[in-house]
């Protein structure tokens, strides 16, 4: 039952892509570098947030993930069964926040290179929604229901063949729910409120300004 190896090579390794090391049987993450500078996405989320957000959160959730990698690996060594199981919850909660913000890196983009959804991922969502001004109603409207901490996800359903609008509760990826990960906006407190205060409606409005349709749109046509 290696849980630890299987989380770390199946979520973290193909899912989001992260760069990650292997130490004797344990696969290790380590924090993913931004494909932009902590104040190239201002004006809408600050560099100060940008910081803290990546440096500090982002990181205290890969470091408490090895952590609980380690202790899987001794308690499976040992063959204590219950300390593996109280493990899992570590190992979801902290990898989880490390897969989540993984994507949420790639799918925002610096105002400069804002380009508006195209192909497949535009034709999908006029089909789904009606059109990119419906979706980030919907998605705003839905998001802003989160209490306390959660995402707000855009997911495509292998089932279903559609674009699906949904939330998840702390760090649970959108995984837990069937579905493929496409956007996903994080409501954590930590995500905004240096900048926007208990605004959350501000935050998700100029978020959109700043969303990276190509990320969007290629993980699309790679989840068809």
């Amino acid at each position: 039952m290696a849980l630890a190896g299987r989380f770390g090579r199946h979520m973290a390794g193909r899912l989001m892509g992260a760069p990650m090391q292997t130490c004797k049987s344990l696969t290790t993450q380590s924090l993913p570098d931004l494909p932009y500078d902590y104040s190239a996405l201002e004006p809408v989320i600050s560099a100060e947030i940008m910081k803290l957000h990546h440096g500090k959160h982002h990181n205290t959730y890969i470091t408490t993930l090895n952590q609980s990698y380690e202790k899987y690996a001794d308690a499976e060594a040992k063959g204590d069964v219950a300390k593996m199981i109280e493990l899992q919850q570590a190992i979801k909660f902290n990898g989880g926040g490390h897969v989540n913000h993984s994507i949420f890196w790639q799918n925002l983009t610096p105002p400069k290179d804002f380009e508006p959804p195209s192909g497949d991922i535009k034709s999908a969502i006029e089909k789904d929604f009606g059109s990119v001004e419906e979706l980030s109603k919907k998605f705003n409207a839905k998001a802003a229901t989160v209490q306390g901490s959660g995402w707000g996800w855009l997911g495509f359903s292998p089932e279903l063949k559609r674009l699906i609008i949904t939330t998840t509760a702390n760090q649970d990826p959108l995984s837990t729910q069937g579905l493929v990960p496409l956007l996903g906006v994080d409501m954590w407190e930590h995500a905004y409120y240096l900048q926007y205060n208990n605004v959350k409606a501000d935050y998700l409005k100029e978020i959109w300004k700043i969303v990276n349709w190509r990320d969007v749109g290629a993980r699309y046509s790679k989840a068809q």
